[in-house]
C-alpha cells in the first residue's frame, strides 16, 4: 500500500433484493437438477487473452454443477438455441474474461475522504468489515472476479475470514487472494503518530508483522501462511523516518517549519529506505516457494526492485522510480511488474512531473519486454473504479490487447498461476467461468470497460442488465 432465485440448471442471479438474500441463493448446491446440465454462452467477439486478440463467433460451453468451462468453439452456422432456457446470448456485446485487480485493499476506501492513517487509526472493525462488503460487491459489479489483497492495513488476518465468507457464498464479491500482514523490519512499516507515550508507546493499531534476520524473516513467512495466507508481501523498501520531520496529521497541526524537500524522486523528508539485505529477501522467497505459495514485494527505489527481483519474487508492486536497472532485473527474472499507476495519479494528479515521469518509466518496462499485471492499490481510490489502472496503463502507451491480458491472464499468475489451485484469466477448457461483457469496443473506445453489463463468476450469474438469459430470474 501507498499511504435471488434459483434456476432449473442452477444458474444464478446476485440481484439488488429489499431484503438481504439466503444464503444457499449464492452457493451452487449439486442436486439432480444441475448435475451434468450444460450452459451454453453464445458471443459475437471474444477477447483471447492469451493470444492477444478478438475472436468472432465463438460459443462457451459451462458445466453447471462445477463452474468450469468445458469446450470453447467455433459457431459454423446460425444459432437456433438463443432462447433456449440454459443458454445466455451475449452477441452485440464485447466479451472477455473476468477482470482481476493485482493490488488491492479490501479493507480502505477512498484516501479523499479519510487518509489511510485515520482509517487504520479510528474506524471501528465493524465499520472497515462493513465498508469492505460494500467495496466487494462493488468490483464484482464492476467486472472483477479476482482480488489479489495485498495487506489488512491495521486488520490482522481479517482478510481469511472475509476471503471465506465470499468463498462460502455469503455475501457477493470477486474470489479473493490475500496476504494477511505484510512483512516489514522491525521500525520498517508501521503508524506513527506523534501522541505515544515514552516507554508506552502509540494508540495505533499495528500494520505489519515484524520480522529481522534470515530465521526470523523465515519464521514471519511461516506465521503468514500458517494464519491462512494465499500469497506472501514485504516491504522491501518504506518510508520509516515519518517522525523525523512529521507532516500534519489533522486538520490545524502545525507543519514544521522549513521542512527538508518532499519530491518524490529526489526528496529527503522521507525518503525510501531498504528495509531487509539481500539475504534476508533470499530468505524470504525460498520459504514462501518451499511451502507452495506466491511472494511479492513492495519495492519503489530502483535498489529494493532490484534486490526482490534478483531474490526471485513473483512480482514487483509500485517500483514507480525511474532507471533501467530495475527493468533489466524485473526482465531477466521474469518477474511480473504491478505499477499502481492509480495510487499516484491520485496523489500526484495530471501535472506533475513525478507522474509524467513514471508514466515513462511504465512505457520503457513495456519496450523492455518487462511482464505486467494490473493492480491500482485500489482502496487508495474507490473500489469499483478499479479500471482506472487500465486506463492509466493505456495512457501511458501500452498497447490496449497488453493492458487486457495484465488484467486477466496475467492476474492469475501474479496470484501463483496452478498454484491457485484453479484457473482464471483465460476463457478455454478447464478454466473456470468467469465471464464478463461490455457494450463497445476496447480497441477503439476504452471506456467501454466501464460499461458492463454482465457478470458471471464460476458460473453463476450476479449481473445481467439486458437480460440476455431467460434461464436468470430474479
Amino acid at each position: 500500500m501507498i499511504l435471488q432465485s434459483t434456476s432449473p440448471f442452477s444458474i444464478r442471479k446476485y440481484s439488488e433484493p429489499e431484503e438481504t438474500p439466503n444464503v444457499m441463493t449464492l452457493s451452487r448446491e449439486l442436486t439432480p437438477d444441475n448435475m451434468g446440465k450444460v450452459i451454453t454462452v453464445h458471443t459475437s467477439s471474444l477477447f483471447d487473452s492469451k493470444q492477444k486478440r478478438f475472436v468472432s463467433d465463438l460459443s462457451i460451453s459451462i458445466d453447471a454443477s462445477t463452474g468450469l468451462i468445458t469446450r470453447v468453439y467455433k459457431r459454423d452456422g446460425p444459432v437456433n438455441d438463443a432462447s433456449h432456457p440454459n443458454t445466455i446470448d451475449l452477441r452485440g456485446l464485447t466479451v472477455l474474461p473476468g477482470l482481476v485487480d493485482a493490488h488491492t485493499h479490501i479493507f480502505l476506501h477512498a484516501y479523499s475522504e479519510v487518509s489511510s492513517l485515520n482509517q487504520m487509526r479510528d474506524e471501528s472493525f465493524v465499520e472497515r468489515v462493513v465498508r469492505a462488503t460494500n467495496h466487494a460487491k462493488a468490483a464484482l459489479m464492476a467486472g472483477y472476479t479476482t482480488y489479489r489483497d495485498l495487506g489488512t492495513e491495521g486488520l490482522r488476518d481479517a482478510d481469511v475470514n472475509f476471503r471465506d465468507t465470499i468463498n462460502r457464498g455469503i455475501i457477493p464479491g470477486p474470489r479473493m487472494f490475500v496476504a494477511t500482514e505484510c512483512i516489514a523490519s522491525s521500525g520498517g512499516y508501521e503508524t506513527r503518530l506523534e501522541n505515544g507515550f515514552p516507554g508506552v508507546g502509540q494508540t495505533a493499531p499495528r500494520i505489519s508483522d515484524p520480522a529481522d534476520g534470515v530465521d526470523g524473516v523465515r519464521a514471519a513467512v511461516r506465521r503468514r501462511l500458517g494464519a491462512g495466507a494465499d500469497i506472501v508481501k514485504f516491504y522491501a523498501d518504506y518510508r520509516k523516518r515519518i517522525l523525523r520531520y512529521p507532516k500534519p496529521s489533522w486538520p490545524g497541526e502545525l507543519d514544521v517549519l522549513f521542512p527538508p524537500d518532499d519530491d518524490a524522486f529526489t526528496g529527503k523528508r522521507n525518503p525510501n529506505i531498504l528495509l531487509f539485505t539481500q539475504e534476508e529477501m533470499d530468505a524470504m522467497v525460498s520459504e514462501a516457494k518451499r511451502s507452495g505459495a506466491p511472494i511479492c514485494a513492495h519495492a519503489q527505489s530502483p535498489e529494493a526492485v532490484v534486490m526482490a527481483a534478483n531474490a526471485g519474487v513473483t512480482s514487483i508492486e509500485h517500483g514507480y522510480m525511474p532507471s533501467e536497472e530495475p527493468l533489466k532485473a524485473m526482465k531477466e527474472n521474469n518477474t511480473i511488474f504491478v505499477p499502481t499507476l492509480a495510487v499516484y495519479q491520485v496523489s500526484l494528479g495530471d501535472d506533475s512531473h513525478v507522474m509524467k515521469a513514471i508514466l515513462k518509466h511504465i512505457k520503457a518496462a513495456y519496450d523492455h519486454g518487462v511482464k505486467f499485471a494490473a493492480g491500482g492499490d485500489t482502496g487508495a481510490f474507490a473500489h469499483g473504479e478499479n479500471v482506472f489502472e487500465l486506463e492509466l496503463m493505456a495512457k501511458a502507451g501500452i498497447p490496449v490487447p497488453e493492458v487486457l491480458q495484465a488484467a486477466t491472464l496475467h492476474g492469475w499468475e501474479a496470484c501463483g498461476g496452478d498454484l491457485c489451485g484453479k484457473r482464471f484469466g483465460l476463457l478455454d477448457k478447464g478454466f473456470v467461468a468467469d465471464i464478463i461483457a461490455v457494450d463497445g469496443n476496447p480497441t477503439e473506445d476504452f471506456s467501454a470497460l466501464r460499461r458492463v453489463k454482465f457478470v458471471m463468476k464460476d458460473g453463476i450469474v450476479y449481473k445481467d442488465e439486458h437480460k440476455r438469459s431467460s434461464l436468470v430470474r430474479v
